[in-house]
């Protein structure tokens, strides 16, 4: 099956539940232009090296994504430019990201990333620790950042049940969140092997490569 029609048929799986960033981590820039041929504009990238080297070589219109884990001495390369960063993991970060977008000029949206798995290799929040930053009153000095809402990667298991079980408690804090925080918008939750699920269980906006983009080249053997 091509790009596109994988890429369509995902779309209209996703209808107008949840919007797809199109993760293009080592992928192949013509099936990453087919894609963008097809209509896809919002672009997400894990390592910052690479999404510098990727953003110059496509149009302008794309919408690039953060989606991997961002440390603060890279956030000044992204600043000017990016469009959401999913995986903000610590008061630090956030300041670090606000001080970017000041001299920048602009407000950055973020999402909160929370730490909604059981493997120590994930980053993020403890549940606690959000909610506590959330009702932090100082939050509302940080001027040239916007949390938009929730990120949330779970465990790379084929047991469904615990998946099940990580999504739907990350969904309940998301609209437990929304209640106090009417400007939260997003919940980013799903990826290639679990969106179907996570679109079920609430959420609206997925990240999605290699079910759409095919094998990355290193991956194939």
């Amino acid at each position: 099956m091509t790009v596109e029609k994988r890429l369509n048929s995902t779309l209209n799986f996703l209808k107008d539940k949840a919007r797809l960033v199109l993760i293009t981590k080592r992928q192949k820039q013509e099936d990453i232009m087919s894609a963008y041929n097809t209509g896809q504009r919002l672009f997400g990238e894990s390592r910052v090296q690479e999404l510098m080297d990727k953003k110059d070589h496509y149009p302008d219109d794309v919408e690039w994504h953060m989606v991997g884990h961002l440390q603060t001495n890279k956030v000044k390369y992204i600043a000017p430019f990016i469009s959401l960063i999913h995986s903000v993991d610590s008061e630090r970060l956030l300041e670090t990201i606000n001080k970017q977008g000041a001299k920048h000029k602009r407000v950055i949206d973020v999402l909160l990333e929370i730490q909604i798995s059981r493997e120590n290799t994930k980053h993020g929040f403890q549940y606690g620790e959000a909610e506590e930053l959330l009702k932090d009153p100082d939050l509302q000095q940080l001027k040239n950042v916007r949390i938009r809402g929730l990120m949330g990667m779970a465990s790379n298991t084929p047991i469904e049940s615990v998946v099940r079980e990580e999504f739907g408690k990350l969904a309940h804090f998301y609209e437990e969140c929304k209640a106090l925080h009417p400007h939260f918008d997003t919940l980013s939750m799903g990826m290639s092997s679990d969106y179907r699920m996570a679109v079920k269980l609430g959420s609206n906006m997925v990240r999605i490569g290699s079910a759409i983009l095919g094998p990355r080249p290193e991956d194939q053997d």
